[in-house]
């Protein structure tokens, strides 16, 4: 098991919850990007998620370089193709889009980038991710051709949850999407959660602490929260700070 594996493993096993930041590479500058580490630092930020949907100015590298000089949180990408990997992160979310029916990204762009991800040296976290509807369309529903899961069916979510730990996935992501109207509800978390025994991280709608104190005390053992930092940094403290009040 590798080292950041081991360290999301922590969480769930000693009850704890961890925060993750989740930065879009096309949205911020390389001049931010510094002070950007800073805050993650002050704010006690466990991990840095790199990647989006597009990316179109590939300068993920950048980024992610800029950040590490200031800070020593763990940088992981989370890609929308394989395009996104990028050796200078310390570890890859290496995502199945379990709750689809893309057979690409099933399988398929992980045949294409296997060459690439097994010489980039990053520590590689299978990763079953679930899209869960937030009430809005959002770019990865639209970019990977796939229906999410209704926000009311927990034992859908449950099921395709158990489906990728018995496929021996590392960790299970449910996923609402930037800017969702509906975080995931505490009783689909608490339903997931409570019955699998691999990490589960949970993010998309996340913009407040008391949406973040819920969806710890329903078992998230990971909160990633992006969009309402994009829209205000000054936030990441209190954010972070909520997950460990749970």
């Amino acid at each position: 098991m590798g080292i950041i594996l081991e360290k999301i493993n922590s969480f769930k096993k000693n009850g704890k919850h961890g925060f993750a930041v989740l930065v879009d590479p096309d949205k911020i500058t390389a001049n931010k990007m510094e002070q950007f580490a800073r805050s993650c630092n002050d704010a006690k930020v466990d991990f840095l998620f790199v990647g989006g949907s597009l990316v179109l100015q590939h300068q993920i590298g950048l980024c992610i370089n800029i950040f590490k000089d200031n800070s020593n949180i763990p940088v992981l990408l989370f890609p929308g193709n394989p395009s996104q990997v990028s050796p200078e992160a310390d570890a890859l979310l290496y995502l199945s889009l379990i709750s689809g029916r893309n057979a690409e990204l099933l399988i398929g762009q992980h045949v294409v980038s296997a060459p690439m991800v097994k010489s980039s040296g990053l520590e590689v976290i299978s990763t079953g991710y679930m899209i869960v509807d937030g009430g809005v369309p959002t770019t990865v529903s639209y970019m990977s051709h796939s229906s999410p899961i209704p926000s009311d069916k927990s034992d859908i979510a449950l099921c395709t949850a158990w489906a990728g730990e018995m496929q021996g996935k590392h960790l299970i992501y449910m996923d609402a999407g930037s800017g969702a109207q509906c975080p995931i509800s505490e009783a689909m978390i608490q339903k997931v959660s409570s019955n699998i025994n691999i990490p589960l991280i949970v993010g998309g709608g996340i913009n407040t602490t008391q949406k973040v104190i819920a969806n710890c005390n329903a078992g998230a053992d990971i909160i990633v929260v992006g969009n309402a930092i994009e829209k205000d940094a000054s936030r990441i403290a209190d954010l972070s700070a909520a997950t460990k009040y749970c």
